[in-house]
């Protein structure tokens, strides 16, 4: 049986101010403004215009929430020039902060927190190598660490400077399987994913190396673009519900292996596609304002999340930032026309 208010419904009231905490759903008449207003609630989410970065830049790096990031590194092509440039962002404004220590682009990207981040591997455009290094941020500045066993760019990463992983990537033997487990102070390798892959900035969520959900990618099959999805426990991967568009060179959200988002990317052309992961399975909601790849992402759940940067068709970086918010609401005034 329903509730009161469920059959009932809201009955409209008289109020010398707002409510501060209405349903959604309810009416009510501002005596002081002398209106009738009513509340919206929607589940859906939507994207919203945030401030642009200081830097465009084709695959950033990504970590923290939505209200504070870290973007780091990336690319603009042609000509081919690597960035070493960090970004931190507020919940209004991006201001440059210190410098990585080596420019590069695609490297794995773990952080929940803006302040406990990693950069490992990733690839310089000039001269044309994958790097093993790994680089980590403790708010302030980045300090050089051990580097990774296998050199790659593309891999999808989790966790924070203290403990994370990273999974998949290109190496000069192709798109990879190999998953690395950082305790801190030292990379070992562990179980490898069940798919091999590769995927920019983005396509990785999760809190620590025994915490991690990896999602999307290029693979060595053609087509080459993927939907599977792998969740890490400490010992092994297992795949869980595909995403509903294959795609690479996408953006995603860092805080859990329950609850993510996976927005932008590449397949025959650019996506503005957005999905969110409840911890079973994907569900298509509010598209990007426009398509794109190659986009950097933070965020700490499917409710929460910041896109930025990326390339636009046919090939310009952009400097753009997007926040997503679940559910969205809103207080409307009714007026009669």
């Amino acid at each position: 049986m329903g509730t009161y208010k469920e059959i009932r419904g809201t009955h409209i009231v008289s109020v010398t101010s707002d409510p501060p905490s209405p349903v959604n759903g309810q009416m009510w008449y501002n005596s002081t403004e002398r209106v009738v207003k009513g509340f919206t609630s929607s589940p859906v989410g939507s994207w919203a215009t945030g401030g642009a970065m200081n830097t465009a830049r084709r695959y950033p790096g990504g970590a923290g929430t939505q209200t504070a990031a870290l973007a780091f590194g990336g690319l603009i092509d042609p000509p081919a020039t690597n960035y070493t440039q960090t970004e931190q962002y507020n919940g209004t404004s991006w201001t440059e902060v210190s410098d990585l220590n080596t420019a590069r682009w695609q490297g794995g990207n773990a952080g929940v927190s803006y302040d406990s981040v990693l950069m490992s591997g990733g690839y310089v455009s000039t001269p044309g190598s994958r790097q093993a290094i790994v680089e980590s941020w403790n708010g302030s500045s980045w300090t050089e660490v051990a580097d990774l066993n296998t050199a790659r760019y593309g891999a999808m990463s989790s966790g924070t400077n203290t403990s994370a992983t990273v999974a998949g990537g290109n190496s000069p033997g192709g798109d990879q399987a190999i998953n690395e487990s950082w305790n801190g102070s030292a990379w070992t390798e562990v179980g490898d994913l069940n798919t091999a892959r590769t995927n920019g900035p983005g396509g990785g969520s999760g809190t620590s190396n025994t915490s991690a959900l990896v999602f999307g990618g290029r693979t060595p099959a053609t087509p080459d673009e993927t939907a599977v999805t792998e969740s890490w426990n400490g010992s092994s991967w297992t795949e869980l519900n595909d995403l509903n568009s294959a795609r690479f060179d996408m953006g995603s959200s860092k805080g859990s292996v329950t609850s993510a988002l996976a927005f932008g990317g590449y397949d025959s052309g650019f996506r503005a596609f957005t999905e969110s992961w409840n911890g079973t399975s994907w569900t298509e909601t509010t598209d990007l304002s426009a398509a794109k790849a190659d986009v950097g992402g933070s965020g700490a759940s499917n409710t929460s999340a910041l896109a930025f940067g990326g390339r636009t068709p046919p090939n310009n970086p952009s400097t753009t930032t997007e926040e997503f918010t679940s559910p969205t609401t809103s207080t409307v005034t009714f007026t009669v026309s």
